[in-house]
C-alpha cells in the first residue's frame, strides 16, 4: 500500500499534468534550454530541463500541502516519479504517432488552439520586455511632473467641491413621485431609504465632497445648477437610472499637493509618452 507521502505526490503529479496546455509555452522554453537528459526513449532524449520545470512546479504544489499539515514527499521521490511519468508519456506519444494520431479532428483542433496560445503568450512576454527597456530610457523627468501639476492648478483654480444627497431609482415616475413628496415637505433623508445605490442609501443618500466632473456627466452638470439647500424637480436621467438631487453645501475645493498626486501624474505622463510612441512607430508601419 502507497504511503501518505507517494499518494501526495501521485496527486500533485496529476495536477500538474491536468495543466499541461497551459504550461506547453513553458515547457517548451526549458526543452530548449538544452543541457543533459534523463533518459531516450527509441533514440529520442528526454532533456532534464524539462523534468526539472516539472518539479519546479510540483515543489510549489507541494510547498501549499504543506501549509495545510500535509506530509509532503522528498525530492528525490518526486524526481523519480516525474523520469518515471515522462518516459511513459514518450512512450505513449511514439505508439500514437505510429497510430496516425496526430491527424485526429479533435488532437489538429486543440493543438492549432495551443500554438496559437503560445504565439500570443511569447508575443506579450515579448512586448513586456520591450516596455520595461522603453520606460526606462524615456523617465518622466520632475520638471514634467512640475509642469502638469501646474497645469492642474490652473485648471481646478476656484474650484469647489459640493456635499450632496440622492436617490436613485429605476423609472422616472419614481422619481416624479419623490419629488411629489418633497414638494409636500417629505424628509430627503426618509425617502432615500428606497434608493438603489446601495452605498448610499442607509446614510439618508448621502454623498461624499466631491467636484462635479468626478460625476457622470449629467448628474455633475445637474448637481452644479442647484442652490445651496434645493433639489432638482425634474428627474436626472443617467446611466445608472433616474435621481432626484439635494445640494446639502458648497465648499473651496482642497487641492491636493504635487507630493500626493506625483504617482497618478507620472503615470499619466507614461502613459502618455507611449500611445505617441505607438501611434509613431504605428504610422511608419505598412499596415493593409
Amino acid at each position: 500500500m502507497k504511503s501518505t507521502a507517494s499518494r501526495l505526490t501521485l496527486v500533485l503529479l496529476a495536477a500538474l499534468l491536468a495543466q499541461a496546455p497551459a504550461m506547453a509555452k513553458k515547457a517548451k522554453d526549458a526543452d530548449a534550454a538544452g543541457g543533459t537528459n534523463i533518459a531516450t526513449v527509441n533514440g529520442v532524449a528526454i532533456p532534464q530541463a524539462r523534468a526539472d520545470f516539472m518539479l519546479e512546479q510540483m515543489n510549489a504544489r507541494a510547498a501549499q500541502a504543506k501549509a495545510q499539515g500535509q506530509e509532503v514527499p522528498p525530492a528525490e521521490q518526486m524526481r523519480g516519479m516525474i523520469k518515471d511519468e515522462l518516459v511513459n508519456r514518450e512512450i505513449l506519444a511514439q505508439t500514437a504517432k505510429s497510430k496516425g494520431a496526430e491527424k485526429n479532428a479533435e488532437f489538429l483542433k486543440q493543438t492549432e488552439s495551443l500554438r496559437i496560445q503560445t504565439e500570443l503568450t511569447r508575443q506579450s512576454m515579448l512586448i513586456n520586455a520591450y516596455l520595461q527597456d522603453f520606460a526606462k530610457t524615456h523617465p518622466v523627468t520632475d520638471a514634467a511632473v512640475k509642469a502638469e501639476y501646474d497645469k492642474f492648478l490652473t485648471t481646478n483654480k476656484g474650484a469647489k467641491e459640493y456635499k450632496a444627497r440622492h436617490i436613485l431609482v429605476d423609472k422616472e415616475d419614481e422619481a416624479k413621485d419623490i419629488i411629489a413628496k418633497l414638494d409636500k415637505g417629505e424628509k430627503f433623508e426618509t425617502l432615500a431609504a428606497q434608493s438603489k445605490d446601495p452605498g448610499s442609501k442607509d446614510k439618508g443618500g448621502e454623498l461624499d465632497w466631491s467636484m462635479p466632473g468626478t460625476y457622470v456627466k449629467e448628474f455633475g452638470e445637474a448637481l452644479a445648477a442647484l442652490n445651496k439647500g434645493s433639489y432638482t424637480t425634474k428627474p436626472v436621467k443617467t446611466q445608472f437610472g433616474y435621481h432626484v438631487i439635494k445640494l446639502e453645501d458648497t465648499r473651496e475645493a482642497k487641492v491636493p499637493s504635487m507630493d500626493d498626486l506625483k504617482p497618478q501624474i507620472q503615470q499619466a505622463l507614461q502613459q502618455r509618452t507611449l500611445q505617441a510612441h505607438i501611434a509613431e512607430l504605428r504610422s511608419k508601419a505598412k499596415v493593409q
